[in-house]
Parts: C-alpha cells; sequence; structure tokens
C-alpha cells in the first residue's frame, strides 16, 4: 500500500489549522484517513479558550481512535461520537454555543476487504480511483452553491448561513451535525485508490483552474502529495498582486493533501 500525506501552513509564522492523519488497524486490513481543515475565526470574540489547531487535534485524533477501533460503526456516528468527545474536553471552561467556536471541514475514508466508507461534510474533498482509471469527486457542495452575496462577510456567514438550515454544516460542538454530511459505502473492488484534499490544495481545481478532478488526481498520482502542494504555492505567488485568480481569498491557506493506494 503506497500512502502520502502532505500539510503546509499557508503561513510558516503560524499554526497549521489542518489536521490529517491514516490509521491501519493491527489486523492489518484495511485502513481509515482523516483530514480536518480548521475554520479560521474571523479577528473578535470566539467564544473559546483555546485555539482552532488545538480543536482539530482533538477532533482529528478522537476521530482516528474511534473509526480504527471501532470498524462497525457507522463513520457519521463516529463522528457524532467525536464531536460529542472533543466538546466534552472544554465545556467548562469555553462557550460552545457562539457560532464562532472553533470548527472545522471534515473528510473521513475507511477501507476493509469488502467495502469502502466515507464522509464529507464542507468544503474539502476526497477523490475515488476506480480499477479502470476513472475519478469520481465526492464533495459536500452546499457552500458552494450558495450566492456570492452571501458569502459577503464573515460575520454574515457566521449569522446566516454557517450551520444553518439553507445555508452550510461544519464540524463544531453540536454532533447532530454529523447526520448533515455527505456518507455512502461503495464495494471493495470499485476503489483502487483515493485523494483527500483540504480547499487550500484544491486551489489547483477550484480557483486556479489547472485541470478537472480527474487531472488533479492523475497530478497527484505522478507527482506526489508534495507536487501538488508545490504547484498551488507557485500559483498563489504569480497570482499575489493581480488577484486574477484569488479574488478577495488570502494569497495562502493552509494546504493538506493525503493520497493512498488502497
Amino acid at each position: 500500500m503506497r500512502t502520502e500525506l502532505v500539510s503546509e501552513p499557508g503561513d510558516p509564522a503560524r499554526p497549521n489549522e489542518d489536521f490529517a492523519s491514516v490509521g491501519l488497524p493491527a489486523s492489518g486490513q484495511g485502513g481509515v484517513l482523516v483530514v480536518l481543515d480548521g475554520v479560521t475565526p474571523p479577528r473578535g470574540e470566539t467564544g473559546c479558550l483555546h485555539s482552532v489547531p488545538w480543536f482539530t487535534a482533538r477532533l482529528g485524533g478522537a476521530l482516528t481512535e474511534l473509526t480504527v477501533s471501532l470498524p462497525d460503526v457507522p463513520l457519521a456516528d463516529a463522528l457524532s461520537d467525536a464531536l460529542t468527545r472533543t466538546a466534552e474536553a472544554h465545556a467548562q471552561t469555553c462557550d460552545l454555543s457562539h457560532p464562532r467556536t472553533p470548527q472545522a471541514t471534515v473528510v473521513l475514508a475507511r477501507w476493509s476487504a469488502a467495502t469502502v466508507e466515507y464522509l464529507i461534510l464542507s468544503d474539502s474533498a476526497l477523490l475515488l480511483e476506480s480499477p479502470d482509471g476513472t475519478i469520481t469527486p465526492l464533495l459536500d457542495d452546499r457552500l458552494a452553491r450558495l450566492p456570492r452575496a452571501s458569502l459577503a462577510t464573515d460575520a454574515l456567514i457566521d449569522a446566516h448561513i454557517r450551520n444553518k438550515e439553507g445555508g452550510f454544516f461544519t464540524a463544531a460542538a453540536d454532533p447532530s451535525v454529523a447526520a448533515r454530511a455527505v456518507t455512502g459505502v461503495l464495494p471493495r473492488g470499485e476503489v483502487r485508490a483515493l485523494a483527500a484534499l483540504t480547499d487550500g490544495a484544491t486551489r489547483w481545481v477550484e480557483k486556479f483552474r489547472e485541470g478537472d478532478w480527474g487531472d488533479c488526481f492523475t497530478f497527484v498520482r505522478k507527482e506526489g502529495a508534495r507536487g501538488l502542494v508545490d504547484r498551488v504555492r507557485t500559483l498563489e505567488r504569480a497570482d499575489a498582486e493581480d488577484r486574477t485568480y484569488l479574488g478577495r481569498s488570502k494569497t495562502h491557506d493552509d494546504a493538506t493533501v493525503v493520497y493512498v493506494e488502497c
């Protein structure tokens, strides 16, 4: 089995808010991948004493443990349990009802001899390659489908469309959000390889238009996870002044790529 994992902060002077892991059961059969993209809060009060990296590390660690040690528990239930565990770790010190409480996007995949399970919540991506080379992007596109005017300010996102009906959902403190995730199960024979990407890496497709999802997967398989992150950084630097592709987005974002041939 070939596995690659690269996670790089957008700014070397700031902690990486992404989390990524690959877990392999002691039995040697199957495995799991976990990728989280912490949501950077706008300046101001979050109601929490803890940082986004603290949250993603706690949630990511719980997800890795639960998805490996409880292989028969559905991924949505594992996410719900991990959110409950993480919330309990700081409920006594923090206001978890605050709309800007630490939160993250989620990608989970778990494979066994029989099946491949997946879960996606918010705007990270999971790409699957079938034995015939077909690439299938698995996405939670609710954020992308919102009118651009709705995304005018961070405050508006927090107040009106984040974790609300008609908006989009992220993993924060409410375990019921796990039921909002995009989930599915495929026969093991239909999946040859997987790639999970946070939106700092999906810029290759979604902002810079270097190719489609199939082209992106092919690039990762050929150039490696590091190659994709390096290419995104090159494109970001080239557009830093003109903002032709980046628009109002920050020049560099945390970028994570996990590639697994399973």
